[in-house]
C-alpha cells in the first residue's frame, strides 16, 4: 500500500456535481463591488465607489468638508491608510482622534508636507487634499493604490485642469453658473446640469463623462455623533 503521508487529509466522498458547458452561461457568483459606500440611489440602493487601484487615481469632490469627512472615515474603515493634508488643521483633529483608537490610521500633514506613504495592495492609501479653492500642486501625486481626493468647495481657476485630469468627480450643490461650467466639463446632459444647483445637502452626484450616479450620504450613528448631520457649507 501507498504510503498517504505528505498528501493531505481525505476529504468527505461526495458525488462529483456536473454542469453541461450550455448551461454555464446561467452561473453568477455573488460578488460585490470592491469599496466603499457613498450613499443610496433613490431606489434606496447603496452606492459603491473602489478608491484602491492598481493604477493612478484621481477623484475631485466639488462639495463640503462633511462629505470629505465621511469618506475619510469609511476608508480608513477598510484598512486603507488616509493622510489629510490641509491647512486647518482644527477641523479635522476630532476626526483622527476618534478613527485612531490608538492607531494612526488617518494622520494630518501641514500643505506640501505630505511624506512618501509607501503604498501596497495590502496597505493602501487615500490622500484627501483639503487645500481651498487653489491647491498648490502637490508633492505626493496618485499612483498605484495611492488615490488623490482633492476637495474643493466651489470652482476655481485651477478646477477645469484638476476634473479633466480626474478618474472620477462628485458635484454637489453649486451655483447655476457653475453648473453649466460643470456641465461643460464633465460632458453632462441637460437634466443634471440642471438639477446641481438644486441638490439636497448630503447629496452628490458622482461622474465621470461615461456614467452618473447621484448617492445621498446617510451617516451612521457613529458619524453623526462625530461629525453631525449633513451639510454642504462648512
Amino acid at each position: 500500500m501507498a504510503s498517504r503521508y505528505g498528501q493531505g487529509l481525505l476529504g468527505p466522498r461526495r458525488t462529483e456535481h456536473a454542469v453541461p458547458a450550455d448551461h454555464l452561461a446561467v452561473l453568477s457568483l455573488p460578488i460585490g463591488d470592491d469599496g466603499v459606500v457613498v450613499g443610496n440611489d433613490a431606489e434606496g440602493r447603496p452606492q459603491v465607489v473602489g478608491f484602491h487601484h492598481p493604477r493612478p487615481y484621481d477623484v475631485v469632490l466639488v462639495g463640503g468638508l462633511w462629505t470629505a469627512q465621511v469618506l475619510a472615515l469609511r476608508l480608513a474603515g477598510t484598512g486603507a491608510r488616509v493622510a489629510v493634508e490641509t491647512g486647518r488643521a482644527h477641523v479635522w483633529t476630532n476626526l483622527v482622534q476618534a478613527a485612531g483608537a490608538g492607531q494612526e490610521c488617518i494622520t494630518l500633514y501641514d500643505v506640501g508636507r505630505v511624506p512618501p506613504m509607501g503604498p501596497t495592495v495590502s496597505s493602501p492609501v487615500l490622500v484627501v487634499r483639503d487645500c481651498g479653492m487653489r491647491p498648490p500642486r502637490g508633492r505626493v501625486a496618485s499612483m498605484p493604490w495611492q488615490s488623490v481626493l482633492t476637495l474643493l468647495p466651489y470652482l476655481s481657476p485651477v478646477a477645469p485642469r484638476l476634473l479633466r485630469g480626474a478618474g472620477l468627480a462628485g458635484i454637489q450643490r453649486v451655483s447655476p453658473d457653475e453648473a453649466q461650467q460643470i456641465g461643460r466639463i464633465m460632458q453632462l446632459p441637460r437634466q443634471d446640469v440642471d438639477a446641481l444647483s438644486t441638490l439636497g445637502d448630503g447629496v452628490t452626484l458622482w461622474c465621470t463623462r461615461r456614467e452618473r450616479s447621484y448617492a445621498l450620504t446617510q451617516p451612521t450613528d457613529a458619524e453623526s455623533g462625530l461629525l453631525g448631520t449633513a451639510r454642504r457649507l462648512d
